[in-house]
Formats: C-alpha cells, structure tokens, sequence
C-alpha cells in the first residue's frame, strides 16, 4: 500500500525527535580549565583502529546519544552509561571549586527537554580511577536542583545558560581521587512507567585541600527505582513539592 507524504513527513518527525532529544557532555571546566568529554566519534574511531585521545571522562556506548531507561535502574550502566569504563587521566579540582559542563546532541544542538532535574554525585576511588569497579563505587550526592518557585525546571535552566550546569564540590570533602557523576533525568516522559530518561556521565578527578569528610554513599543500583515518587512523575502540573529521586543530600 503507497505511503503518503504525510505519513513521511511524520515519520520523519518522530525520528529527529527521537535522535535530537538526547545529548551528552561535550566538554567541561574545571577550576577554569576546559577539558574534553566523551565525544561518540571516539567509540568509532576505536573500533576502527585510529588513535582515541587519553581523557579523564570516562567511556560510553550511547551511540545514539541516549539514555538510560528505568527499567534499567537495577544494571552497572546506571553508574555511568551504557557499558561505561573509566577514563585513563584525571583532572585536578580544588575542594571549594567549580566544576561546569557543557552539553550538546548527536546533531551540534541545544538540550532540548527542559522537564527534569539535575543531580550531581561524587564516589571515592580509593586509589586509582583510572582502574576502579563501577559496581563499587558508592555515589554521594553533593548537588540535586528540581523546580523552583517559578515553575523553572533544572534542565530549562541549563538550556537558559546555553547548555550548562555548573556544580561546587564540597569544600569539606576529604583529598584524594574520585568519580564525578553528573546527571540529567528528563521527565518529559515520566508520566508513564520506565518513561522517565537517565544522563549519567562521569569524569576521574582528583579532589585537593585540607578537607577531611569522608561521607558514605549508595552504590549505583541502589540509586533509584523505576516507581520512585520523582521518577515515575508527571511534569505537566503545577508542582508544589518535587520528591527528587536518590539518596539523602550530602550537607557537610
């Protein structure tokens, strides 16, 4: 049967929805200084034999530039993507600095959900990052943003400071090499069960200072569930009290 024009056109609606409404960090700054991320044309460019550049960000199979779904929430690619693995450098950031990322598609544009939070997490290695069990990693959570007064997503608000977010770490946290995770969970979808999506990406770093707390964390599959007040969600509402997903808020 002749498909029509129409039909086409909607088609391919769906399909540039699909692909352009995921993203990945593209780079980051870290105490001033700009680092590389992930980029996906690395996962080709090893798969091709050419030469992939040392970076503190670590490894992931997104290739669509995807996420992780809920239903996979209890599986290692929570942590820090799909068959995620540790970056082999490792950038330096002063307890009581900033850390901001940039984020970008598969197609060079703008994030384009601005329903959902951002959260932001650190994991002590307890030697080398570069060599670190993602399964064993217990996350701190060290920054978590909702909805505000105004209505205003986190993610709305990276897209308003053209696709970034900035995070502090800790000015308490004990000295030593760490992963940081950071994290968007688009609800644009949340409405329905599993159709909440998760952004992890991770970066090695080496936290400097004098600091000296140690919190303990969650590891990754104990992170979230798939029915979790603020992961199976409805963000088309007036919403007075966000439940935001994850364990407590590290205050130190």
């Amino acid at each position: 049967m002749p498909v029509s024009t129409a039909s086409v056109v909607a088609l391919l609606g769906v399909f540039a929805t699909t692909v352009l409404g995921h993203g990945y960090v593209t780079g980051y700054v870290a105490d001033g200084q700009q680092e590389p991320g992930f980029l996906l044309q690395y996962y080709y460019d090893k798969k091709n034999g050419m030469a992939v550049p040392p970076l503190a960000a670590w490894y992931a199979e997104n290739l669509d530039s995807g996420f992780v779904a809920p239903d996979a929430y209890q599986t290692a690619d929570i942590n820090c993507h799909k068959n995620s693995a540790p970056g082999s450098l490792t950038t330096i950031v002063p307890a009581g600095s900033k850390v901001t990322f940039q984020w970008g598609t598969a197609a060079g544009g703008a994030w384009p959900h601005p329903y959902g939070p951002i959260i932001d997490y650190i994991a002590a290695c307890n030697g080398d990052c570069a060599k670190v069990d993602k399964t064993k990693l217990q996350w701190v959570k060290i920054q978590a943003v909702g909805i505000d007064s105004a209505q205003q997503w986190a993610s709305a608000k990276l897209i308003a400071e053209n696709n970034t977010w900035t995070t502090t770490i800790p000015k308490s946290i004990a000295p030593g090499n760490y992963v940081l995770r950071h994290e968007i969970i688009a609800l644009h979808g949340g409405a329905s069960l599993n159709g909440a999506q998760n952004y992890p990406q991770c970066f090695n770093i080496e936290i400097t200072g004098d600091g000296t707390a140690k919190p303990t964390g969650t590891v990754g599959t104990s992170l979230y569930k798939n029915t979790d007040a603020g992961i199976h969600f409805n963000p088309y509402a007036t919403i007075t009290n966000y439940p935001m997903p994850g364990p407590a808020l590290f205050t130190g």
